[in-house]
């Protein structure tokens, strides 16, 4: 049986050594969209739209360019999360452009700035698990 990796009532912050202070968004790069600007252009245009693995099953058929008719074989989601995928904690949404990644109960995600109101809510709040996204660098010791 397949285990459920997505996350609820969750909120993941921007990583401790992110390098901006408030989101923005990833560039589009020359040879076609990057991962987290797909990433990016599913949430922000779709806002509690997608749980952690919707989205990751997402990026990956628009990323290598999947037909639309071969999308449809529930093997192709199978084979992909057959193997272990990183979750979102490991994205560069973040740890890299400044946003926070709020998950409600329906484990479906949202979107928050840095430095925005929502952000500043959602870490506050007692209700939601409060992660940190992963780190770019490892700490030095």
């Amino acid at each position: 049986m397949k285990k459920d990796m997505n996350y609820y009532q969750t909120f993941i912050t921007v990583s401790e050594d992110c390098p901006v202070s408030e989101g923005m968004e990833p560039p589009i790069k020359k040879g076609g969209l990057t991962k987290p600007r797909i990433e990016y252009e599913l949430l922000s245009n779709n806002p509690y739209t997608y749980t952690q693995e919707d989205l990751i099953y997402e990026v990956y058929v628009r990323h290598k360019s999947i037909p639309e008719e071969e999308r449809k074989n529930n093997q192709l989601r199978d084979k992909l999360f057959h193997k272990p995928q990183p979750c979102l904690r490991a994205s560069m949404l973040p740890k890299k452009y400044g946003w926070g990644l709020h998950f409600d109960e329906e484990g479906k995600i949202a979107l928050y700035s840095r430095g925005s109101s929502e952000y500043e809510n959602c870490f506050n709040n007692e209700q939601l698990k409060v992660l940190h996204a992963m780190r770019n660098n490892r700490a030095r010791s």
